[in-house]
Formats: C-alpha cells, structure tokens, sequence
C-alpha cells in the first residue's frame, strides 16, 4: 500500500491530479479483474521484499494495464476533485490524463489573481513528466501541463502550485523528490511499464 501511496504521490505530483475506462463487455471487465489482481500480488511481493535484510534484487515490472486498471478499481482514493486519472509511460516519462473539478478541488479556496481563474470549472488535464528513481529516492519533473488541449503558461501553473497544491501536499512542485518506500532502490519508467528495483 506504501508503493500505492508513492506512486499517488507521483501522480499527484506530475498532474497534482485513469480516466474510467468504461468496460467494454465482460471480457474487458474480467482483464481488468485479472491486471487489478496481478498489480497486488505484485505490490504484496515489494512490501515482503522490502522487509528482508537483503531484497531480491531482480526487477519488479508494473504495467500500465495493471495499473491504470488498478486506479479505476476504486482502491486508490484519489485527491478530491480528481474524477478519473490514466497513466501512460514511455521511456523516462509518465503522461496523465485526467478529468478534473478545480473548484471541488480548490475546497472553496478562492485568488483574486486573474491568472489563476482558468482553474476553476470541470476540464480534462494532461500532465507530462520526466520521472525515474535513483538512490531510493524518486524525482519528478513537470515538463508541462494542459487544460482542454490548451498548455498552461509556466508561470501560472507555478502560481497554482503554490497556492493549492503545496500546503496541502508540502514537497510538491514542479520539480520534486521524495524517499521511494520498502527499499526501492531504483524505479525506471519504460514504454508501458515501470520496472522497480530494491536493495
């Protein structure tokens, strides 16, 4: 559950924010029942690992399926206002696309700052990132954000962070680092997938 909670803490940092794919049918519903499985015999093995002196070393691969099925699941809570979160990794970035309410997620925090008015409403998101870790600890860094297909200015996106996202999640920016739980030692974002390693 520490890993979930790490790789929330990814997400949230990347987007600060999987969109429901609806399934389509029952085949579609038992590979998700089944990736959703998968995704925590895989999480169970990383926290026992951890847990030994001296972790297996071998690479532990997380797919997207498994994860973005594990995300519509409902197990993962995620922040309030964020209505649906996809991931999509290729080498060394993570995309998200997400559905957000800004003024849920605002929880009635106002600005008189003109430039952070583009926050508020429903709008559906995209965050790009460069994200990896190293030394068992994880970086991330937001190389741009979207809202309907339009790229928030640099400066207004550092604006919003400071002013919703930081005191509620203190560390969280633009750039960010933080200690990857049960001996993560190194996490590698591939094409569709995340490899993880610990000692």
């Amino acid at each position: 559950m520490r890993l979930i909670s790490a790789l929330l803490f990814t997400s949230i940092s990347i987007a600060a924010f999987a969109n429901f794919v609806a399934s389509a049918g029952s085949k579609a519903s038992a590979e998700n029942k089944a990736a959703v499985e998968s995704l925590e015999r895989k999480l169970s093995y990383i926290q026992q690992n951890g847990a030994l002196a001296h972790p297996n070393s071998a690479p532990t691969q997380l797919t997207e399926h498994e994860v973005n099925a594990y995300l519509a699941s409902g197990r993962v809570r995620l922040p309030a206002g964020v209505q649906s979160l996809r991931l999509r990794g290729e080498p060394g970035v993570i995309t998200a696309n997400c559905r957000v309410d800004f003024d849920e997620f605002k929880a009635g925090q106002r600005s008189s700052n003109p430039l952070l008015s583009v926050f508020s409403g429903v709008h559906d998101v995209v965050v790009v990132a460069h994200a990896h870790g190293a030394g068992h600890e994880g970086f991330v860094h937001v190389d741009s954000v979207s809202l309907d297909g339009v790229e928030i200015p640099h400066f207004a996106l550092e604006l919003f962070v400071e002013k919703y996202i930081q005191p509620r999640y203190p560390g969280i920016g633009i750039d960010s680092r933080f200690a990857l739980p049960d001996k993560i030692d190194t996490a590698t974002v591939g094409q569709h997938q995340l490899a993880v390693t610990q000692k």
